[in-house]
């Protein structure tokens, strides 16, 4: 049974119940803060149709924020500029409501409950896990990134989201 929660141009799945076929190329992530402090874990699996994202975090503030993978693999505290831009090999503008867009680290946006807390699932269909121009593990790696503020989900280069809250380095399982 699959129930759609969100579609966008095509470029990526949001799911609040999904069945698929997943290969075996695996990632984790453990996203911290900047103060160093666990704030969520991810599994990214690869499967037809792009790269499943599922995500819980917690101690985050309730409300829309914007979420992306981005293009180095480093989480340097506190502001997480390390992490570079967002991941986009093909050079396109952001936002899946740009007409010129969207890169494909643009995520939707995260909805985080009146506790803190948001379980997502997205499926990333411009990335992948196998070697290639879209690899998430290319020569510089890839991280997602938690931003402060909502994706308005056209503004070029990051959608006014905001400072970065949240940072995980995408890795190998």
């Amino acid at each position: 049974m699959k129930r759609t929660a969100f579609v966008a141009g095509g470029l990526f799945l949001f799911t609040a119940i999904a069945h698929s076929q997943v290969s075996a190329q695996t990632a984790e992530v453990e996203l911290l803060s900047s103060k160093g402090k666990t704030v969520g874990r991810a599994t990214l699996s690869q499967q037809q149709g792009g790269v499943r994202i599922s995500l819980q975090a917690w101690k985050l503030s309730p409300g829309p924020h914007g979420f992306h993978i981005h293009a180095v693999g480093k989480c340097d505290r506190p502001d997480f500029t390390s992490a570079g831009g967002h991941f986009n090999p093909d050079g396109k503008k952001h936002g899946v409501k740009n007409p010129a867009g969207a890169h494909a680290g643009d995520l939707p946006n995260l909805v985080v409950g009146p506790d803190g807390t948001v379980s997502a699932e997205v499926i990333a269909s411009q990335v992948t896990l196998e070697p290639g121009k879209n690899s998430l593990f290319g020569r510089e790696g890839s991280a997602l990134v938690i931003h402060m503020a909502p994706d308005d989900d056209t503004t070029d280069p990051a959608g006014n989201a905001g400072a970065r809250i949240a940072c995980g380095v995408i890795s190998s399982k």
